[in-house]
């Protein structure tokens, strides 16, 4: 059901699916590095900060600004992590916060990077009633940015769907031995 009304929005807008970008990573690196001239951004500290929202505006590109800090959401199947399948972590792009690893990534086909599991200490939930829609709204735990939305209809072991915008994510691939 919840695809049908994420279609039917896509189509009423006038946006099919054969008209969107297709952004294929796979087998590509991508090498994205939103903490630079970030002073909130460590990967290796998870304390809760609290920034206001004119310092990370101040901080963060307009457009993780946009999706992170006012809840905005990237066109399906355009970000950078939708169609990849590189090995490593995922960060909040934010601040750095841990929030999956690239075992729990699986093809929901749905336009988003999608994973059935996050780190349960790197997220916390918020009701979302915005767009005449009930869905859970996916923050990060350590800065409160928006990352995305968590759906019931993912794959076993959690039947899980964590739908996360790209924008909001910082991907670091394993170390090659």
């Amino acid at each position: 059901m919840r695809k049908l009304i994420i279609y039917t929005l896509m189509f009423s807008a006038g946006i099919s699916c054969s008209q969107l970008p297709q952004n294929s990573t796979k087998n590509n690196k991508i090498t994205m590095d939103n903490s630079k001239n970030n002073p909130y951004y460590s990967e290796t500290d998870s304390t809760k900060i609290s920034v206001s929202n004119e310092d990370w505006k101040n901080a963060l590109s307009p457009e993780l600004y946009r999706i992170a800090r006012e809840a905005g959401t990237e066109r399906p199947f355009t970000g950078k992590y939708n169609d990849f399948d590189e090995v490593g972590e995922y960060f909040c792009a934010a601040c750095g916060n841990h929030l999956f690893k690239s075992t729990q990534k699986f093809a929901s086909s749905c336009g988003w990077p999608s994973f059935f599991e996050a780190d349960k200490n790197g997220v916390i939930y918020r009701r979302d009633s915005s767009h005449g829609m009930e869905r859970i709204e996916v923050l990060c735990k350590r800065c409160e940015s928006h990352l995305g939305h968590v759906f019931n209809d993912g794959p076993e072991p959690t039947g899980l769907r964590y739908c996360m915008n790209s924008v909001s994510l910082n991907f670091k691939a394993d170390e090659q031995e």
